[in-house]
C-alpha cells in the first residue's frame, strides 16, 4: 500500500479560500479530506482571518480619513 500524497501549501490555501465562500464541489471536498492535514487547515484558516481583519481595519481607517 503506497502512503497518500502529501497536501502542499497551496491546495491548503485554495481549500480554506473556498470555505470562507461556502462554495466546493464534493469530489473537491473529499479529496481535500484525504490529502490535506488538520493542522494545516487551521494554521492557514486562522492566518486568513487575520489577513482580512488587518485589511478591514486599514480599509476602514482610511475610507474614515477622506
Amino acid at each position: 500500500m503506497s502512503a497518500p500524497a502529501k497536501g502542499s501549501l497551496l491546495r491548503t490555501v485554495k481549500a480554506v479560500a473556498w470555505s470562507f465562500f461556502g462554495i466546493r464541489k464534493r469530489s473537491g471536498f473529499e479529496d481535500d479530506l484525504a490529502k490535506i492535514s488538520p493542522l494545516h487547515v487551521i494554521v492557514v484558516g486562522l492566518m486568513a482571518v487575520l489577513v482580512i481583519v488587518v485589511g478591514l481595519i486599514f480599509f476602514v481607517n482610511w475610507v474614515v480619513a477622506k
